[in-house]
């Protein structure tokens, strides 16, 4: 794999762990209501998602998994009644942040990385990312190291720019702030899972 690919691949990488969606809503979550430190084990495991699913692209089990709806749609349906289910635990005031916060509850590192990885590995919409885009890549990653890159390239990627989210918003000025909005980032948060999970429904 020569640079100039290497660097498409990381642009790619970058715009796909910057854009907004459930991921970016699930670390926010347990940034604000374990700290710093959940935010960052969150982020960590959501990476190992996304490096999964790099990993099956890889050896090809994407392509045949999509050549076979009735798995294919399974696994879909598996993921939307997870998120969807995340998304009316979140807009409950029973078990949500805001009520957690008031509680002085703290989440778990273990339920951070968790809901990390499942928000990864239960999202079709990265499985079809990987499917149309990384395909060129995989074609010309013929060595051991081109095929490392493109496992660890969007493993790191991501870990890293939900790492940056974490930390900015565990900040002494903007956490408390945050906080603050725990009940109406709870309801928003539900909001946008439970939208991702009827999108599912209605396109499998």
């Amino acid at each position: 794999m020569s640079v100039t690919t290497w660097f498409g691949l990381l642009a790619i990488c970058c715009l796909g762990a910057m854009s907004p969606g459930p991921s970016l809503a699930m670390v926010v979550r347990h940034t604000l209501a374990g700290g710093r430190d959940k935010g960052i084990i969150c982020a960590w495991a959501h990476s190992i998602g996304i490096g999964f699913y790099a990993l099956v692209t890889l050896l090809g089990l994407a392509v045949v998994l999509k050549k076979a709806p009735i798995v294919f749609d399974g696994i879909a349906i598996t993921g939307a009644l997870y998120l969807a289910w995340m998304g009316v635990q979140a807009l409950r005031s029973k078990g949500g942040m805001s009520e957690k916060l008031t509680a002085g509850e703290v989440t778990s590192g273990l339920v951070a990385a968790r809901d990390g990885i499942a928000i990864s590995l239960f999202n079709p919409k990265i499985m079809l990312f990987f499917l149309a885009l990384f395909s060129q890549f995989v074609m010309v990653a013929e060595t051991l190291v081109g095929q490392s890159l493109i496992v660890l390239t969007p493993l790191i990627v991501d870990g890293l720019w939900y790492t940056l989210i974490a930390l900015m918003l565990s900040h002494p000025l903007v956490l408390p702030k945050l906080r603050a909005k725990a009940a109406l980032i709870d309801k928003l948060s539900g909001v946008v899972l439970i939208l991702l999970a009827i999108r599912v429904f209605v396109t499998v």
